[in-house]
């Protein structure tokens, strides 16, 4: 920013300043002239297509010391300022200070994300002498709706989903009265002209009186219902009525898979769970995310064999109003299995519920809850959606084009980013794209961001894979494509999310489940020398085999007799669980792997998590969803335990190849010695964390290189980061990781762009 410069040196009577980030739709208008007015100076203020747009005169010389520095200070709690100019202007001899309608020009302003009801909203909704009492759509220039309601820029009411009601004569004043709390918050209504609720019977299709104090009476009885939220509809259900989740379980396809809860307040959530202050602050943010609490009292089926439960607050009035005579309820997204959250009644609601408690302002673009741990005070991003999406990354100067780039990520847990003027703005949390209705929501999703940014992309990148669906979906599309193997795209998202400047390397530590490897194998426990240009394969994860290929990450029995294979060939131990096999089958996979028939070879991290998992007995012998084996084991990691076990470091060079055969045999000496599971489990982790040092300690040797970027799904492992990077940083390394963005496979797409970019540069 070069506003200080300018304070220092403007000197007259009229200045110009043109703002850029997010600010609009953020009340920053109405600031700007409440400002003004207050230093009593004349000038006007708009939005324009790129920004905010402000020109300041007085017949006085002055060098505008107070407005800046306010400007700078004391703006709106939901603006962000990224960029600012300041230059001197015409003097225009003006008698008062007032705000312009808006310009519609090249669409590049940022907006903000879907937001929390503010305090002020919140205690007018509960006041009986308020016009919006008890009204569930009420909202001010610091709270509610944004994304999820936007159809184009700038950020007026008709491009909104808000331009069907007609505001009433009061909205009406509040809206156009620059004063006002609600100067220009688009979504501003009352019960007078506003969105309504309604509570449906699902199998009837026919409405129900009493609206949401009934639709709390219903949660109250054990039914289901499907809400409508800022993104979609929830399904929700009361927490501790065991009866009722063990049905929304049935209806949602998902056993065992962990349900997300909304609480009333913070005082019920610690009635179940542990509360840091961060993880205090992260659930009372205006963005409200889903945070993951290590359990203090389990609630039963909400996430069985794990350690930790989601929980969330109320983000929307109606939330509120639901939860007024209900302390704890299930809010999980409405979907069918594998497919994208539902934003409109006729997506086949119905079938999902017993109720629907719905309302009439139609939701734009839809967008999950975002999901997030806390590790060593800071985020950590299982799934960043709404209350995030679409804040900008700001990219390193070096890399900056004025090229517009389309950059599609993977295949599962997809997200799609844009770069545009010097930003990159990620999108929410897709999916997984084999599933028809995530592809279309994919497809769904760049039109949107691509029109809201006015966006005309000139290449496109995507994954090595050549059967990904967005690799097939790059070919097609008519624009140069680059493509950048799967973990270089994971080390580079966090080199630009920290602003790495161009030509410094880094060992990018990147373990996942599943990549596709510059050798057509399955790549995953990867160590990478790396800068934005290119990368070299420095060590990795000896390649074992997945017998019944896709097949071995649903069955981890599977990859734990092909660990067992390697370890000790076709003579290895009976251990207990694999007698819950039958002998055909553990005859069959032995045979795969022996003739190399369906089973490819894989260096998977995951995996590994897989196997030794089924092997101490935490894991089922088939998991109902992705990660399940390895979140068991990390669930029971003991503390206190420090020790580790022994591994094999190759000795033939790049790429050096790394041997669990040690850390299996070990543990099967564990299990005959009836070592507890946790203590495995805790020796397993440290013994990963070691690798992780013992390796970045050869390459600042032979390399020079002290930062290290941990990255890959596997680095949702709290319990495996947390170790990781204090004995990296105990060492004198520097350590990067995603903050703000997930390490999943949600990072793929902006270390694409990372890579475009500097191609470009190339």
């Amino acid at each position: 920013m070069n506003s200080k410069k300018a304070e220092e040196t403007i000197k007259g009577s009229a200045i110009q300043i043109v703002v850029f980030g997010v600010v609009q739709g953020v009340g920053f208008r109405p600031f700007i002239y409440r400002l003004a007015k207050e230093l009593s100076l004349k000038g006007w203020v708009k939005n324009i297509g790129f920004g905010v747009e402000i020109h300041l005169e007085t017949e006085e010389k002055t060098d505008f010391k107070d407005f800046l520095k306010a400007l700078q200070e004391d703006n709106p709690p939901l603006s962000q300022i990224e960029n600012m100019t300041i230059n001197p202007a015409s003097f225009e001899n003006l008698d008062d200070f007032k705000i312009k309608k808006s310009r519609k020009a090249e669409s590049f302003v940022f907006i903000s994300p879907d937001i929390s009801i503010c305090e002020n909203c919140h205690t007018e909704m509960m006041s009986p002498s308020d016009r919006r009492f008890r009204y569930p759509f009420i909202n001010c220039t610091d709270c509610g709706p944004r994304y999820t309601i936007v159809k184009s820029l700038p950020y007026d009411r008709p491009q909104t989903t808000m331009e069907s009601f007609k505001m009433c004569e009061d909205c009406n004043r509040e809206y156009t009265d620059p004063l006002d709390r609600r100067y220009h918050a688009q979504p501003v209504a009352c019960p007078v002209c506003g969105p309504r609720v309604n509570l449906i019977e699902s199998r009837k299709g026919k409405k129900i009186k009493g609206g949401i104090k009934k639709a709390a009476s219903l949660i109250k009885a054990g039914k289901i219902l499907a809400v409508k939220g800022l993104g979609g509809f929830h399904l929700v259900c009361d927490a501790l009525n065991i009866k009722a989740v063990s049905q929304l379980r049935k209806i949602k396809e998902r056993k065992t898979k962990p349900l997300a809860l909304m609480a009333s307040s913070l005082e019920i959530i610690e009635k179940y769970a542990l509360l840091c202050p961060v993880g205090k602050e992260m659930l009372l943010s205006p963005r409200r995310p889903i945070v993951l609490l290590k359990k203090k009292k389990d609630i039963k089926r909400i996430a069985p064999h794990l350690d930790e439960m989601g929980f969330m607050l109320p983000y929307t009035p109606l939330h509120y109003l639901l939860l007024e005579n209900l302390d704890l309820i299930v809010a999980t997204s409405s979907n069918k299995k594998d497919a994208p959250i539902m934003k409109d009644e006729e997506e086949g609601i119905e079938e999902l519920c017993d109720y629907i408690l719905t309302h009439d302002r139609p939701i734009q673009i839809r967008a999950d809850d975002s999901v997030m741990k806390i590790v060593d005070g800071k985020p950590l991003f299982l799934r960043r959606a709404r209350g995030y999406v679409p804040y900008p990354q700001r990219v390193p100067d070096a890399l900056a084009s004025p090229s517009h780039i389309l950059a599609l990520g993977g295949e599962l847990k997809d997200t799609i980013s844009f770069y545009k003027n010097g930003y990159v703005i990620t999108s929410q949390f897709l999916g997984d794209l084999d599933e028809y209705q995530n592809y279309k929501y994919f497809e769904e999703t760049i039109r949107h961001l691509s029109n809201l940014f006015d966006i005309k992309p000139e290449a496109v990148v995507s994954d090595l894979h050549p059967d990904f669906h967005t690799t097939r979906f790059a070919q097609k599309i008519g624009l140069p494509l680059l493509q950048v193997q799967h973990h270089f795209a994971h080390v580079l998202a966090p080199l630009l999310e920290h602003r790495v400047p161009p030509g410094k390397k880094v060992l990018g530590v990147s373990f996942d489940g599943y990549g596709y490897g510059d050798d057509g194998k399955a790549w995953g426990g990867e160590f990478l020398l790396a800068n934005y240009a290119s990368y070299k394969r420095f060590a990795h994860f000896k390649y074992v085999p997945l017998p019944g290929g896709d097949l071995a990450s649903k069955q981890p029995w599977r990859m734990a007799i092909s660990y067992l294979m390697d370890t000790y060939g076709t003579d290895f131990p009976q251990i207990e669980i694999l007698k819950k096999v039958s002998k055909n089958k553990i005859k069959g996979v032995v045979s795969m792997i022996e003739q190399e028939i369906n089973s490819p070879l894989s260096s998977s991290c995951g995996r590994l998590f897989d196997a030794v998992s089924l092997l101490v007995g935490l894991s089922p012998l088939e998991v109902e969803f992705e990660a399940e084996a390895p979140m068991r084991l990390e669930s029971q990691a003991a503390e206190g335990v420090e020790e580790g076990y022994g591994f094999t470091f190759g000795k033939k060079g790049i790429p050096f190849h790394i041997s669990f055969a040690e850390t299996i045999k070990s543990i099967i000496n564990d299990l005959a010695k009836n070592t507890p599971p946790s203590v495995i489990s805790a020796k397993f982790h440290n013994t990963l964390a070691q690798i992780i040092t013992y390796v970045a300690e050869k390459v600042r040797k032979d390399h020079g290189i002290d930062t290290i970027v941990l990255i890959g799904g596997v680095f949702l492992n709290k319990r495996l980061l947390h170790t990781a990077t204090q004995l990296l940083e105990g060492m004198d390394f520097k350590v990067l990781r995603p903050v703000n963005y997930s390490p999943n496979d949600e990072s793929i797409s902006v270390g694409q762009i990372a890579f475009a970019l500097n191609k470009l540069k190339e």
